[in-house]
């Protein structure tokens, strides 16, 4: 039921909180040794849960090493202005969600309430 009334707005908000997470750790690692920044391709993980992955599978299918602009010496691939460029994106886009979705829940709650 749930999904017929959010459509993939739903699948949408977990898919970007989860990017979030994984932003934040490309983030917390930028002094890291060695660490490799990942992110998603949101499309790819979208399409693969709306064709019924699970979240976990749709992460996995669409996670993607980024590739430096200017390698490190110490291998790590952490650039912070484009982690925090995209942390700044994704988290436009999951306020924009969530509001689309704040705002379908308080239509169907005056629909109940016959406003």
């Amino acid at each position: 039921m749930a999904e017929s009334l959010f459509g993939i707005h739903g699948k949408a908000l977990e898919l970007r909180s989860q990017r979030m997470g994984l932003l934040t750790s490309n983030i917390a690692n930028a002094a890291t040794p060695g660490f490799k920044a990942k992110d998603i391709d949101f499309a790819t993980a979208l399409k693969a849960r709306t064709n019924g992955a699970s979240n976990d599978q749709a992460m996995t299918t669409a996670t993607r090493y980024r590739v430096p602009v200017m390698p490190s010496l110490d291998g790590n691939t952490v650039e912070m202005a484009t982690e925090q460029t995209a942390f700044a994106e994704n988290a436009v886009a999951y306020s924009g969600t969530l509001n689309f979705l704040r705002g379908r829940v308080e239509t169907i709650t005056r629909a109940i309430k016959g406003e």
